[in-house]
């Protein structure tokens, strides 16, 4: 195994176990609840947007260790950003999980994010990563649940 792919999977294990972010948002604003039935991940995220941006954002939920790491990194990243940002950043990161590192445009704006480069060899793991996304968009539409089915 490559020190790269070594480096990814201890920071998918780091955020799995120690997840950043994660506890109730008192004062949010927007919120969704996501389910991967497949998987049985189901993570309820929470935003506080303010001024047209993403103020703050927190998930609670259970979900498989990729879900957990997956939502961890993206609470990180999101805040500070505007909805049509967050949008943007989703399309890189699906196109991440789905095709693989060749398919993003632009791995450098995805941050952390690029560390799920390779879920896309584990289809079954596609609906995992990108849980907390669909979750954070619903949230941001203001529709209360989504689904990855």
């Amino acid at each position: 195994m490559s020190e790269l792919t070594d480096l990814y999977q201890e920071v998918i294990l780091d955020h799995g176990k120690r997840p950043r972010n994660f506890g109730p948002l008192p004062d949010a604003t927007h919120h969704a609840e996501g389910l991967n039935p497949l998987c049985g991940d189901h993570l309820d995220v929470q935003a506080r947007v303010a001024d047209g941006a993403i103020r703050e954002v927190h998930f609670t939920g259970t979900g498989c260790a990729i879900s957990r790491a997956s939502a961890s990194v993206m609470t990180g990243l999101v805040k500070g950003k505007r909805p049509e940002e967050v949008e943007a950043m989703f399309q890189v990161f699906h196109a991440l999980v789905t095709e693989g590192p060749g398919a993003a445009p632009d791995l450098e704006a995805l941050g952390k994010l690029a560390v799920f480069g390779g879920v896309h060899e584990f289809p079954t793991r596609v609906k995992c990563a990108s849980l907390a996304w669909h979750t954070l968009r619903a949230a941001l539409k203001g529709d209360a649940a989504t689904s990855t089915e």
